[in-house]
């Protein structure tokens, strides 16, 4: 009976300490945007630019170690679409991501390394101004998978700057314009650095 007693006293301590901890942060993030050159089947081919953007992001810890997030991300680029046999189609596009992953998060003293893994949905919206050259794209969405690395280091029990590598996998967007069909994934590369707080 002394034995079950103190097992259970041990237990709701750990839990108790575990709940005044932080299980809950938000961040924000300078970004970059970077892709690879897509070549289609049928000749068009997809030559991307390197933008910066921001991302927001939410994670709640489920366990010390396990936790979920879920981001925002923001940029604008301007794709260039070579379809063969006509002119460059250059457009200027707001690109958003929606996301939420799984994060596997250890700690080492100050630093606390994750890896995170989910879905997501990115939206290219076409920016019909004078850096668009085709009128008739519209709006595309990509699901895909995001997938990522990264680790914070501790400035304070409140605050703590974040790196990250991430990457999010889809279908290479269309615009709803058959001729810019290449039927490719591609990977879009999103380094990050910012400032998370803890709450």
């Amino acid at each position: 009976m002394k034995k079950t007693m103190l097992l259970g006293a041990l237990l709701l301590s750990a839990a108790a300490g575990f709940a005044q901890e932080s299980r809950q942060d938000v961040s924000i993030s300078a970004s970059g945007n970077f892709s690879p050159t897509i070549h289609g089947a049928t000749g068009t081919f997809v030559t991307p630019n390197t933008t910066l953007g921001a991302l927001v992001s939410y994670r709640y810890l489920l366990t010390p170690r396990s936790g979920i997030e879920a981001n925002y991300g923001f940029t604008q680029n301007t794709p260039v679409y070579t379809v063969p046999g006509t002119i460059v189609n250059q457009i200027h596009t707001r690109q958003q991501e929606f996301s939420a992953a799984y994060v596997y998060t250890q700690t080492y003293k100050r630093y606390n390394p994750f890896i995170e893994g989910g879905v997501g949905a990115m939206f290219f919206s076409p920016l019909k101004d004078d850096q668009t050259q085709n009128l008739d794209v519209k709006r595309t969405t990509a699901l895909g998978a995001i997938f990522g690395a990264g680790v914070a280091y501790e400035l304070s029990p409140s605050f703590d700057i974040r790196a990250e590598y991430r990457g999010f996998l889809a279908k290479t967007p269309d615009f709803g314009y058959e001729p810019f069909t290449t039927n490719r994934y591609r990977v879009i590369s999103m380094p990050t650095i910012g400032v998370a707080y803890h709450f």
